[in-house]
């Protein structure tokens, strides 16, 4: 077996299939040269219509059981757009996250912070005509992970794009811009600088809603120069 391979992306902002300060990195990069496989129609084409085929967003995660959930409400919403600055329209938009304390819904996640039992960290949000997203959340706390010594992840939320077909899902994570722990992550700084910038949201007064939310704009651009970096 060959030594472990660095493959690189399109874009240079792109993170490295193997980062070694971002320890998993080393055990799941590509160990053997790529083999491309022909893509086949299944991989091409997908639904038209992706409110029938999954029902009605669910784009406020504050809203979905008996009760408020603890911590801040925030807005984010921005627009999904292509290397031409042109819309993406219909595009779903998956939302994952911790909870305010920094915990998720899982059963691997055992660390000492509470659950919350209105919360569940999950959603999704669909594109208009215009590329335009919206939800409705709670700031995610940050987290501890054991990737080095006294390793806390900053605050972050999890977001997946299913395009025209299931194979060009692509995921990405938005921090928070006044987050300290973003410059010391492994994760975030497998992104290099200034491309790391693109992953941070945007304060936005506009989008605060008064008296009731704190308002954040991310945009994520699918390729090119001023792409989003993925798979981070």
């Amino acid at each position: 077996m060959t030594d472990q391979l660095e493959y690189a992306r399109d874009d240079a902002g792109q993170p490295p299939s193997r980062f070694p300060p971002y320890a998993s990195t080393l055990a799941r990069s590509p160990s053997q040269p790529l083999v491309r496989i022909p893509q086949t129609l299944t991989e091409t084409t997908g639904p038209s219509d992706w409110r029938r085929l999954m029902g009605p967003a669910m784009a406020d995660l504050t809203t979905q059981h008996a009760g408020a959930p603890i911590g801040q409400r925030i807005v984010v919403s921005g627009r999904v757009l292509d290397e031409d600055h042109r819309p993406v329209a219909n595009t779903v938009v998956e939302i994952w996250q911790a909870n305010a304390a920094g915990r998720y819904i899982h059963a691997k996640d055992q660390w000492d912070a509470p659950l919350d039992p209105n919360f569940t960290g999950a959603g999704r949000a669909i594109t208009d005509a215009e590329g335009r997203y919206r939800y409705v959340t709670v700031r995610p706390g940050a987290y501890p992970w054991k990737n080095h010594a006294n390793a806390w992840r900053p605050a972050h939320i999890h977001l997946s794009l299913l395009g025209p077909a299931f194979a060009t899902r692509l995921v990405t994570q938005m921090y928070f811009p006044d987050d300290a722990l973003v410059a010391i992550d492994p994760i975030a700084a497998a992104v290099p600088e200034p491309f790391r910038q693109r992953m941070v949201s945007r304060f936005d007064l506009g989008t605060t809603e008064p008296e009731w939310a704190l308002g954040y704009l991310f945009d994520i651009v699918l390729r090119g120069r001023l792409a989003t970096p993925m798979g981070v």
